[in-house]
């Protein structure tokens, strides 16, 4: 059976990672009585389905990140039983095999994963509040009331919005019509992602024009131009409108942690993403900033989004990218698709010339790649980006790969098993049994879908790509290379075959 880290959050987890906390820490907080209701395949279904409102977390026992949410999540369930209605929260070993199928429909990608499940579970939609025990509870209380809080008083209307939050906040001369209805709709839609309020007097909003009796929607954003109405209520162009207006012309990542959650949005869109990483300290920090704002007005219409990080807060990017400190300032641009491109030490004037150049199709891409090594000669080669194509497609070899990442406790236990393949081929030119490191590499994602550690695949002589997801043993590794692999001759033979039949073709045509 095959067992692999999920690393689909990876990128974020090291942008916005947190000490983790030791066992101990965690035994200490434990409670005589636990207020987080434990599910499996057995009670599952049965159990959501007597709640209208219950929160479930699926996790992994292994998972560093779920370790450190426990303690906080089970302090959170003991304030939110005492609230009338209790708002009920559980969890899920989604890492049990019997609970695999429960794991797949909630489509948990990577642990931990918390999901708000309404009416028995016909609703579902992502938990995206705090990961520790107030905020958790402040959060939970607000998605099991109201999807929006009607607001009475400047007062109210202060509290609500803050300082540092998009909030949403619809003006209407009475509480019903379609307008408001529409209003209301997309508020229970959209409520993980934004705080939204309704009122009947303008006046009491701390920003815009006080007078007016709607129905508009105004919505209040901490950076740019502060507050924007917009008077469309069909619910597709209401959700573009906020969708489109929460996201900062360009993003600021530092460590601040109320810039977090649009750090997050940033990467949640489809857009190609432009990020630019200085000293902010530096004498040419704030041209450098002036001139990336002007360019990020230019282009952020022709799907680039644009972000601008601290060096010091960064460090989770650079490792992630492979990027160095002596190349700050710098700028590098990466697709949905993986390819990135990359302009180091970059000046103020550079910035709009190099964009231009991007997107008329003149930079070349970037590669993340370790050097290739000098000496290559233990049972399991190394393969780098910059190598990738001669060993392992240009190579004319049966190649087994691993995908691995340094840290992974199940590449660990794989690495001697994969060394005794590799001895077991020593004397056969033909097959190659070799190891990338995939955090300090680039992987042609066109042909390996690497989604977790370790991932082992094999491409025959002839090109064939296969995924192995077989046990972990050597004999059954070296029984999937024998079935799998081209013999010495049969590629040459299968392309004369593929030759005889592309003549035949012709003749017949």
């Amino acid at each position: 059976m095959s067992f692999r880290v999920p690393i689909c959050f990876l990128f974020l987890s090291l942008l916005l990672a947190a000490p983790q906390i030791s066992a101990d820490e965690s035994a200490s907080e434990a409670k005589e009585k636990e207020f987080v209701l434990t599910l499996d395949h057995s009670n599952f279904s049965d159990t959501i389905k007597k709640h209208d409102f219950i929160v479930v977390e699926f996790y992994a026992p292994w998972c560093g990140h779920c370790k450190k949410l426990a303690p906080e999540y089970e302090k959170a369930a003991s304030i939110l039983s005492s609230l009338d209605p209790p708002v009920v929260l559980a969890k899920v070993d989604a890492n049990e095999e019997k609970n695999k199928e429960i794991a797949n429909e909630y489509d948990v990608k990577g642990y931990p994963t918390v999901k708000i499940l309404r009416s028995g579970g016909k609703h579902i939609q992502e938990y995206k509040g705090p990961r520790e025990a107030d905020g958790i509870v402040e959060y939970l209380k607000k998605q099991s009331g109201p999807a929006s809080t009607e607001i009475k008083s400047a007062d109210d209307a202060a509290a609500f919005i803050g300082e540092n939050k998009v909030v949403v906040v619809g003006i209407f001369p009475k509480f019903s019509g379609e307008e408001y209805e529409n209003f209301i709709a997309l508020a229970e839609k959209l409520r993980s992602d934004y705080d939204f309020g309704h009122t009947l007097e303008a006046k009491h909003l701390p920003r815009g024009e006080s007078s007016v009796t709607g129905p508009v929607v105004r919505l209040f954003k901490p950076f740019d131009e502060l507050y924007v109405d917009f008077k469309d209520f069909k619910v597709e162009a209401l959700e573009k409108f906020i969708e489109d207006s929460s996201i900062p012309v360009v993003t600021v990542f530092n460590n601040d942690p109320s810039n977090h959650p649009f750090v997050v949005k940033f990467f949640n869109t489809l857009n190609a993403k432009a990020m630019l990483f200085i000293n902010v300290t530096s004498d040419g920090a704030e041209a450098l900033k002036s001139k990336y704002r002007e360019a990020a007005e230019q282009y952020r219409s022709q799907g680039v989004s644009f972000l601008v990080g601290d060096v010091e807060a960064s460090q989770g990017a650079f490792q992630y990218f492979g990027l160095k400190e002596e190349d700050v300032p710098l700028i590098i641009i990466q697709h949905n698709d993986g390819k990135k491109f990359f302009k180091p030490n970059v000046e103020p004037d550079q910035l709009t010339t190099w964009l231009k150049e991007y997107k008329e199709g003149k930079v070349a891409p970037y590669l993340k790649s370790e050097p290739i090594p000098e000496t290559n000669n233990e049972p399991v080669k190394v393969v780098v980006a910059n190598n990738f194509d001669d060993v392992v497609f240009k190579s004319g070899k049966n190649v087994l790969l691993e995908f691995y990442a340094p840290w992974c406790g199940h590449c660990k236990k794989l690495a001697p098993i994969l060394d005794e393949v590799a001895v077991s081929y020593q004397n056969d030119a033909d097959v190659t049994i070799a190891k990338l490191d995939a955090t300090s590499n680039d992987i042609p994602s066109e042909s390996f879908d690497v989604q977790g550690y370790p991932t082992v695949y094999f491409k025959s002589a002839s090109g064939k790509i296969s995924p192995y997801e077989g046990d972990r043993t050597k004999e059954d590794i070296i029984q999937f290379i024998e079935k799998n692999r081209d013999k010495p001759g049969q590629e040459q033979e299968q392309a004369k075959d593929e030759s005889v039949k592309q003549e035949q073709g012709k003749d017949e045509l």
